[in-house]
C-alpha cells in the first residue's frame, strides 16, 4: 500500500485499529510528523525548558492541556494514547514496556508534548533528488547517541541523539540548504562527516533503528533528533515517562507549508 499520500487522520485511524504498525518515514506527504514525550504534570515545567535550552535536538510544536489527549493545534482530534504505531514506557530510567497502546496509563495529570520530527522534511529532500537511504532500503533510520551534551533543565541532563542519512558533499550542501526552512524539524545538520568527532565510534551500529549503507564518495550527515528525550530518560529517571517508540512519529494533521520557517 502506497501511505505516502494517505490524509493523517487515516493513518492514524489504521494505527489505532492496529492496521498499521510500521516506521512512519515516507507517510504523509506533506504533513508534519512529531516526536511524542508524556508526563506527569511535575516533570512538565523542567521538560519544557529543556526543550527551549535544545531547540535543535528538541523543536517544540504544542503542548497539551494536562490530562487532555489532544493538542490546541497538531491535533485537535487525535488521540495521543491510541494513534502512535508503538510507545516507550520508561519507570524511574528504565524501559519496562512497548505497548501500541497507553491509554491504560493515562490520567487527568499527564500532559503530553510534541516535538519536531526530521521525517517531516524527507519529502522535500526526495523532491531534490537527494537520496533517503533508509527509505530506499525499507526500514528505520539510524540513530546514534553522541558525545555532545544537550543544555540541562532541572532532572533533565545528558547527551543529544542524532539521525544520520548519508549522501554525497554535494548533496549535503544543498540538503542544509533546504533544511534551514525546517527550523521547527531540527533544522540544518548538527554534523557532516567524521563521526568520531561528535563521539560515534562504529557507524555501523547504531543505538536507534538499523544501519544504513554509505556508499563510496558519500558521507554521512547527521541532524538533531527528538529520540534525545528517550536517551536522557535514562539519566533523569522520571517515576513515569511515555514516548514513541524510534520511528515511529505522530502524524498530524497540519501541513508543512502552515508553519513558518
Amino acid at each position: 500500500m502506497n501511505l505516502d499520500n494517505i490524509q493523517p487522520h487515516k493513518l492514524r485511524e489504521m494505527i489505532s485499529n492496529g492496521e498499521l504498525t510500521d516506521p512512519t518515514s515516507g507517510m504523509a506527504k506533506g504533513y508534519v510528523q512529531a516526536n511524542v514525550v508524556i508526563l506527569p504534570s511535575s516533570y512538565a515545567y523542567d521538560f519544557l525548558r529543556f526543550c527551549f535550552r535544545n531547540p535543535k535536538t528538541c523543536p517544540l510544536l504544542d503542548v497539551s492541556e494536562k490530562g487532555s489527549t489532544t493538542f490546541p493545534f497538531y491535533g485537535k482530534q487525535a488521540d495521543i494514547s491510541t494513534e502512535v504505531a508503538e510507545y516507550r514506557v520508561y519507570r524511574y530510567g528504565e524501559l519496562v514496556e512497548s505497548p501500541t497502546n497507553v491509554s491504560h496509563l493515562f490520567n487527568g495529570d499527564m500532559v503530553s508534548f510534541l516535538i519536531g520530527c526530521s521525517f517531516t522534511f524527507e519529502h522535500a529532500l526526495l523532491e531534490a533528488d537527494i537520496p533517503i537511504r533508509h527509505i530506499e532500503e525499507d526500514h528505520n533510520v539510524p540513530m546514534f547517541i553522541t558525545d555532545i551534551p544537550a543544555e540541562p533543565s532541572g532532572e533533565f541532563a545528558g547527551n543529544i541523539t542524532v539521525s544520520m542519512r548519508p549522501m554525497t558533499m554535494q548533496q549535503a550542501i544543498k540538503a542544509t540548504e533546504i533544511t534551514t526552512h525546517f527550523k521547527n524539524m531540527h533544522g540544518t545538520p548538527l554534523h557532516i562527516g567524521d563521526p568520531s568527532k561528535i563521539g560515534i565510534d562504529n557507524i555501523t551500529r547504531p543505538d536507534f533503528g538499523e544501519p544504513a549503507t554509505i556508499k563510496e564518495n558519500e558521507v554521512p550527515v547527521f541532524w538533531g533528533c527528538g529520540v534525545t528525550p528517550q536517551s536522557i530518560a535514562l539519566d533523569a529517571k522520571p517515576e513515569l515517562m511515555i514516548t514513541h517508540a524510534p520511528g515511529h512519529m505522530f502524524i498530524t494533521d497540519i501541513l508543512n507549508s502552515q508553519i513558518g520557517d
